[in-house]
């Protein structure tokens, strides 16, 4: 149920093909769901539409929780779309996760996927794998967790990788994760299960030391809520010590948070 067309003041991105509709050009907007799309993709659009559901809509930052479903496992689906995008298409290039994708195309990909919540956007249209990748880190740079970002530095996990006995350290560590918020521990684990597989493809060159160096500052905290450039500095080779050793443990703990689940996590 469209209008006639109207005239695009500020570009928008078409919700049927994804390409930006650019200032001046014409554009069509359902009455009941508010889709946004070119009139040459008007006989793409979904009919019936239903109204989009307000409270699915994220918010522009926020704690993970807030971006998580409300059924487990709780990994957002942002997170879940871009890492099946990556590993679609993405173990065989080189440097995975270590080559910067555009900042531009991050940033816009990124702000488009939060402002679509739940319904996002295909990201088969990104042509460079590694913007999908910068999407990904990004926005979990960007979670206000209090102290960490998906796990924090202090108490246990930065002293937890100095205890020398593996067993022991493995042991302190596994406990620090199920002691997580469920929603941090979900992704975790579905993040380690994913840079594990990366990890093994031969094509990427990322083993994982280089995935510790490129996660250890996106996934691990710092000491304190406000640390200081030094104590950033400090903490950078203690976080890359926690992935590293988060990643050495067994793929078969971290598949007892989201393995019976992940087949429903891949996005239709």
């Amino acid at each position: 149920d469209s209008v006639p067309p109207l005239q695009v003041i500020r570009p928008e991105p078409c919700g049927i093909c994804g390409s930006r509709i650019r200032f001046g050009k014409a554009a069509v907007k359902c009455r009941q769901c508010q889709l946004l799309l070119h009139p040459k993709c008007r006989e793409q659009c979904p009919s019936p539409c239903a109204p989009r559901p307000h409270h699915h809509a994220w918010p522009r930052e926020g704690v993970l929780a807030d971006f998580a479903p409300p059924t487990p496992p709780l990994v957002p689906t942002l997170v879940v779309q871009c890492v099946t995008e990556v590993e679609t298409r993405g173990l065989t290039e080189t440097g995975l996760y270590r080559v910067p994708g555009a900042e531009q195309l991050v940033r816009e990909w990124k702000r488009r996927l939060l402002r679509a919540g739940g319904a996002l956007p295909a990201l088969g249209s990104v042509a460079d794998i590694h913007v999908v990748c910068g999407v990904l880190k990004d926005f979990l740079r960007g979670l206000k967790e209090p102290l960490g970002l998906l796990i924090p530095l202090t108490p246990l996990p930065g002293a937890a990788t100095d205890i020398p006995d593996d067993a022991a350290c493995s042991t302190a560590l596994r406990h620090v994760v199920s002691k997580l918020p469920p929603a941090n521990r979900d992704t975790l684990a579905f993040l380690m299960l994913h840079l594990l597989r990366v990890s093994c493809s031969p094509h990427c060159k990322m083993d994982v030391l280089n995935l510790s160096r490129v996660f250890g500052p996106t996934l691990v905290g710092h000491g304190s809520a406000n640390p200081t450039p030094l104590a950033i500095m400090e903490d950078t080779p203690r976080q890359c010590k926690v992935v590293a050793r988060l990643l050495s443990l067994p793929t078969d703990f971290w598949r007892g948070f989201v393995g019976t689940e992940q087949e429903n996590l891949v996005p239709t």
